[in-house]
Order: structure tokens, then C-alpha cells, then sequence
């Protein structure tokens, strides 16, 4: 199974990509909503982020209130870098996990990582291959502002958090642009399965061959 990270800045469109990539029969791993899951009352990160950040982040049923946790951490990067160590590890041994179930099962020929700080977190070499999607500042300060409600203030404090576009673009094996249509970023998405096919037959005619020697 060839291992692919999708990863990219906040709001450019990667759960568009990933969509496109589900749809063509890759099995995607939505890092964020395992996140979700292991920061739910009683979970394995619930507990260490209450302790550290105190009940003020915690809603009336105790699941934790993301805004105020974001507004937190986004404004304070010691905060911020306190909350990943605690997070991405136990994203990460669960995506571990699924891959060695999948690979059991042999159903799936590409998995799909798709998390917008696979970079920040130095887990790209774990990764076959690399697909970065970005799009214009503008642009994603846009969808940044739309989709979560927020100033433009806010939306860029957001951005400043995470790695300058031109940097993650160099770890890239191949870069989709969702600063144009829809259906622009659907074809790029396609072309690039494509290529992960061909990247998959070339991976298993390598281990063959390896073999046989």
C-alpha cells in the first residue's frame, strides 16, 4: 500500500481534494477528526490538555469548547506547541494502527493522510509520497474568514501559525492549485491519482523484484 501524506495550509481546499481521492477508491484518514475523537470527555488527550489549560476551555458537558481552546493557542505559540505535542502523537499511532489493519486486509492499493500539519509535526518521512495544496493568501483568508466565522484579523493570526506556503511546497511530490474553479481543482486531484497509481505499480514491482534476488 503506498503511504501518501495530503497536507497543506488551513482553508485551501484539502478536504476537497480528499474527497476526489475517497471517491476514486483511496482510503482517507482524516487526521482532525481524529483529533476530535481523542480530545472527547475522558480520552486519551482530554484529560492532559484540562490539566494544563484549566476548566474555562470546558463547555457545560464537559467536551471541550474549540474556540476558546483556539483563541488560546493561536495567540500564544508556547500554548500552541504544547497542545501538538500532546495531540499528534496519538493521531499519529492511530493512523499506524489503521495502516497495519489495512495492509492485513488488502483492499486499499493508497492510503491517504489527510492533515494540514504533517510537516510542522516532522512526520513527512514516514510518508511514499507528498501532495501539498495550497492557494492564493487571499483567497484562503477568505475561506478561513467564511468558514469559521472570524475577522480577518483572526483569520491571519490563524495563518501565521503554520508554515509559509513556499516552504511546505518543497517537501511536495506534486502541488494542487485551488485558487481557480471547482472543477479545476477536481481534474488536478485526478491527474494527481493517476500518478499515485503509476507510484504504486512502480513501489510493488520494486518489492518484486527485490524479492526474486
Amino acid at each position: 500500500m503506498l503511504i501518501v501524506a495530503l497536507t497543506g495550509g488551513i482553508a485551501t481546499g484539502k478536504s476537497v481534494v480528499a474527497q476526489v481521492l475517497e471517491e476514486l477508491g483511496c482510503y482517507v484518514h482524516h487526521a482532525d477528526k481524529i483529533a476530535h475523537d481523542l480530545m472527547k470527555p475522558e480520552e486519551p488527550a482530554w484529560r492532559n490538555i484540562v490539566d494544563h489549560f484549566g476548566e474555562k476551555i470546558l463547555n457545560s458537558d464537559k467536551t471541550i469548547n474549540r474556540l476558546k481552546l483556539g483563541a488560546i493557542v493561536y495567540s500564544d505559540n508556547k500554548e500552541r506547541l504544547f497542545l501538538n505535542k500532546v495531540v499528534h502523537p496519538l493521531v499519529f499511532e492511530k493512523k499506524k494502527e489503521i495502516i497495519k489493519s489495512l495492509k492485513k486486509e488488502g483492499r486499499y492499493k493508497i492510503f491517504v493522510s489527510e492533515a494540514a500539519l504533517t510537516i510542522e509535526a516532522g512526520l513527512i518521512q514516514f510518508f511514499n509520497k507528498t501532495v501539498v495544496v495550497y492557494c492564493k493568501k487571499e483567497d484562503q483568508i477568505k475561506r478561513l474568514m467564511e468558514r469559521d466565522q472570524i475577522n480577518r484579523a483572526e483569520a491571519l493570526k490563524k495563518l501565521e501559525s503554520q508554515k509559509d506556503p513556499k516552504e511546505k511546497m518543497k517537501y511536495a511530490d506534486y502541488i494542487i492549485d485551488t485558487s481557480g474553479t471547482l472543477k479545476s481543482t477536481i481534474e488536478q486531484a485526478e491527474r494527481v491519482y493517476r500518478n499515485l497509481i503509476l507510484d504504486y505499480e512502480s513501489m510493488q514491482k520494486k518489492r518484486k523484484s527485490q524479492t526474486k534476488k
